[in-house]
């Protein structure tokens, strides 16, 4: 029987009180046992941490790691950032040989797809870090706010550009090496829906898309 030991964090305590942010890891995690588990499998144990993703000292994912490595079970997490937003801890989780790892919104994805989405998802992190902080020393320097309906549409439709920019940079990560190599559209927009990397939308990679990207990037 599939054992299973059940992981969910959220940041804060108010969120743990409200359950804000819990409805939907176990929403994720219930479809993956549904859909997506062996026949028959067994939820040994729940643990739930209130604490940020940047903070690898918490309790209950230390209580659901000794559960895991006592009975072989897999940890069950609905998303990889639940785990950390850091990828030296997620690697450093993946290197144990006494751990074994399942990510409900990404079921068929192995340690390599999942430790590209934790760097692909620490870049992007970075980047926003950076970005955010651009922008309020320029508008610091301006020293006035923007005016005009033009003014804001010609802003929104830059940060927009600069987003998509930004996003096609990240996902070339993985498409980059994998166009190298000589893999086709098609079988790129396969690995990159297998990986569990959305597109921009949130949704589902085609040849197309994975076209655009190449495009976007060449400009």
């Amino acid at each position: 029987m599939k054992q299973y030991v059940v992981y969910t964090r959220v940041s804060t305590e108010e969120q743990g009180k409200s359950g804000l942010g819990l409805e939907a890891q176990e929403r994720d995690i219930d479809v993956f046992l549904t859909s997506f588990s062996e026949e028959p499998f067994e939820v040994l144990e729940r643990f739930q941490d209130v604490l940020s993703g940047g903070t690898d000292d918490r309790p209950q994912l230390a209580k659901a790691l000794k559960r895991v490595r006592s009975t072989g079970a897999e940890l069950l997490v609905s998303k990889l950032d639940r785990l950390s937003r850091k990828v030296s801890f997620i690697a450093t989780l993946m290197d144990d040989k006494a751990v074994k790892l399942r990510v409900a919104s990404m079921p068929f994805a192995d340690k390599f797809q999942l430790h590209i989405y934790a760097a692909l998802a620490e870049q992007e992190r970075t980047f926003i870090s950076e970005r955010t902080k651009a922008a309020l020393k320029a508008a610091k320097a301006n020293g006035k706010r923007l005016g005009g309906l033009r003014d804001k549409t010609m802003k929104r439709n830059e940060a927009i550009q600069a987003k998509a920019h930004a996003e096609a940079e990240k996902v070339m990560k993985v498409i980059g090496p994998l166009r190298q190599a000589g893999a086709t559209l098609a079988s790129i927009a396969s690995t990159l829906n297998e990986t569990g990397i959305p597109t921009s939308r949130g949704g589902s990679w085609t040849p197309t898309q994975v076209s655009r990207v190449l495009e976007r990037v060449a400009q």
